[in-house]
């Protein structure tokens, strides 16, 4: 069993937010096929076969919260999580899969990783690029992408759920010799 949790933050109001990439990534393999959802107050959990997709309903800064319920519930451990989330360092529609690391800048990230008490746990990063200068941070991952950016984002998202499904069907090493053998464009 595996898991793909996608990081961001609950509501109509965050959905289109660069913070959110982690859930537009989700929604593509959600696109894929028939899965059962649960809910829980802390989130969404769909689930095909062996493989799950969380959403969390925490907010972000709380992601962790979500992840140790999840674990709580299903048979897995922090390598069978795969945690996809934006990173400003980053540049925009870059894409960085890695079987481990530090949060970085990312407080969803860093929840992740203290509640799991581990820095082992693959994660999908898509960069959305550092803030401009004269925009303070949580302004910036809060807002939505311009429309220059918007196309650059989506291939990106392309290109996170096809590692993210492969993934889910193969496994972290799969997904990674697929990265490393294309790390830029979508298959599709």
């Amino acid at each position: 069993m595996r898991a793909v949790v996608g990081l961001g933050n609950p509501g109509p109001e965050y959905a289109a937010t660069r913070h959110n990439v982690g859930f537009w990534v989700l929604n593509r393999l959600l696109s894929q096929g028939k899965w059962r959802l649960h809910r829980f107050p802390w989130g969404e959990v769909f689930q095909k076969k062996e493989a799950l997709l969380l959403r969390p309903l925490t907010f972000m800064n709380l992601s962790g919260q979500a992840v140790a319920e999840l674990l709580r519930r299903f048979p897995l451990s922090a390598q069978d999580l795969l945690v996809v989330y934006d990173d400003v360092d980053l540049p925009l529609g870059e894409v960085r899969l890695r079987p481990r690391g530090g949060a970085g800048s990312h407080r969803g990230m860093r929840s992740v990783l203290a509640v799991l008490g581990t820095e082992d746990v693959p994660r999908l990063r898509i960069g959305i690029g550092p803030a401009p200068p004269d925009q303070d941070l949580a302004q910036f991952v809060l807002s939505p992408p311009s429309a220059e950016e918007i196309p650059l984002l989506e291939r990106a998202c392309d290109r996170a759920a096809e590692l993210a499904h492969v993934f889910l069907g193969r496994g972290l090493r799969a997904a990674l010799d697929v990265h490393s053998r294309n790390p830029t464009a979508p298959s599709v």
